[in-house]
């Protein structure tokens, strides 16, 4: 591979000098709640349609339709909510006992159990599993059949009853103590300052835990009394997204402003948030823009009591238009584009006014930087340092996952774009797919995600090679893989 500058990989070590940070610990969790909900997103928004249609405040109201929405929210959706937990952790017999400690939240509550439902399915499914390999190779041939059945029935019936009398009620009382807390924000016109919150946490891959963990469960629960939720709006809108990235096109330098417009057809069309992630990392500054423009777009929001049927995943402006209920549009519309206004203006006087050097300015300052270090003899791709450093020459590749926090959105966009990369440079042996990061292949040779979320995989790939990136798109470091493993 001569002439070809060699990339750094991060191999895990099992000797626990890696421990994992707080925040990859809580990207984890945000993690396993999106993989519970995005599985059940097409249930969502099929209850989010059936209510925006056919409740008597709907387009269409009809009252044999209508009586399917109080049910569905009821039960339909915290019982799929609880089997895929479950079934996430033990299978189908974690599934199984998800839906049985599900049903006794259900019934003993008088709210919609999602939260509840997240909680129950997986520790279901964990207790299943902690049984069953108490038992593992303990039953008498012949009795495995009548052992498993039964200690399904006898566990899942205890755990039912204990759902119903005591987990249900605390889960409901913290329930009502967090809408309690966030209605007061609302009755005070504090809502917008979530945003505090939201944007930093998002661009740390947090949001997950904010969105499916509290927004989402509120929002259902409003919209099954009001037939609409602005809870759906306050982390989700791409308006401010759009904002930072339009500022980045016309006032951004080289690679920032090259990639910047191929970014916003992603982040606004496709709903892939993630897109303008590495543009706030790079420039931390902007953040202030982020935060602005989705307060005035939830100050809109507000203003126009204006909300949508269901959570909008991916965040696209065609799932907030699809999801807009009958005398919402204007407001909807109208918190888009002043959310993207304001992020806009402020943005490009960051980038206008900024007299730092072009290091730090973009990205391919951290190119440099990361050179720079390379040269000091700290091996670093992405600008991160690395424990251990091997070579692409050193073993064949057969295998490249590209994984995020939720599998479905920056890294399908990330493996997509590198494929096309291998087929221009007629590399055709290679399979490239994309994953949850607990879920990439063990026989995967590289694994390649975003250093924001690099001691997420270090917890769930012990000794696997891993490339941290800033981009999924237009990233050095993929160039220089590419070059690699074309020399190779």
């Amino acid at each position: 591979m001569a002439g070809t500058e060699n990339l750094a990989y991060e191999t895990n070590n099992s000797n626990g000098t890696n421990k994992p940070s707080l925040r990859a610990k809580i990207q984890a969790v945000g993690g396993f709640l999106t993989n519970m909900v995005l599985p059940n997103i097409g249930a969502f928004i099929a209850w989010g349609l059936l209510t925006a249609l056919f409740i008597p405040s709907g387009w269409f109201p009809n009252e044999d339709l209508g009586s399917i929405v109080d049910p569905a929210i009821k039960y339909l959706l915290p019982l799929m909510l609880a089997i895929t937990g479950g079934r996430m952790v033990a299978g189908q017999r974690g599934a199984v006992m998800g839906a049985i400690g599900a049903i006794g939240l259900i019934v003993g509550s008088d709210i919609p159990m999602f939260l509840g439902a997240m909680i129950i399915g997986p520790l279901g499914g964990w207790i299943i599993k902690k049984f069953d390999k108490l038992i593992e190779n303990k039953i008498p041939a012949g009795f495995e059949m009548i052992v498993n059945n039964f200690s399904i029935g006898i566990i899942g019936f205890i755990l039912m009853v204990i759902s119903f009398y005591f987990i249900g009620p605390v889960i409901e009382s913290a329930n009502n103590f967090v809408i309690v807390a966030i209605e007061a924000l609302v009755a005070t016109g504090f809502l917008p300052l979530l945003s505090l919150i939201n944007e930093p946490a998002k661009v740390l891959f947090l949001n997950n835990v904010i969105d499916q963990g509290i927004y989402y469960p509120l929002g259902m629960q409003e919209t099954l009394e009001a037939g609409k939720s602005v809870y759906f709006t306050v982390a989700s809108n791409p308006g401010a997204g759009l904002g930072l990235l339009l500022a980045f096109s016309v006032f951004g330098k080289k690679a920032a402003k090259r990639t910047a417009p191929g970014a916003i057809i992603i982040h606004f069309f496709g709903g892939i948030h993630e897109l303008y992630f590495p543009y706030v990392l790079m420039k931390p500054l902007t953040i202030i823009a982020m935060i602005a423009g989705s307060m005035s777009g939830i100050a809109v929001f507000s203003l126009f009591d204006a909300g949508l049927v269901a959570g909008p995943s991916p965040g696209s402006i065609f799932s907030y238009l699809a999801l807009t209920p009958r005398g919402n549009f204007l407001g909807i519309i109208l918190g888009v584009l002043v959310a993207a206004v304001v992020s806009f203006i402020i943005t490009s006087l960051i980038l206008k006014f900024d007299k730092k050097g072009e290091d730090e300015e973009d990205l391919e300052g951290s190119i440099e930087r990361s050179k720079s270090m390379k040269s000091e003899g700290k091996q670093v791709l992405g600008n991160v340092n690395h424990n251990d450093t091997d070579n692409i020459s050193d073993k064949k590749i057969n295998k490249i996952s590209f994984v995020c926090d939720a599998g479905a959105g920056s890294s399908a966009l990330g493996a997509t774009t590198f494929r096309k990369r291998l087929k221009k440079a007629d590399i055709a042996d290679i399979e490239v797919k994309h994953y949850r990061i607990e879920d990439a292949p063990q026989d995967s040779d590289i694994i390649v995600v975003h250093k924001d979320l690099l001691d997420r995989a270090r917890m769930a790939h012990n000794n696997k090679t891993i490339i941290s990136i800033e981009n999924y798109i237009d990233d050095p470091s993929l160039v220089k893989l590419v070059d690699e493993l074309k020399n190779d």
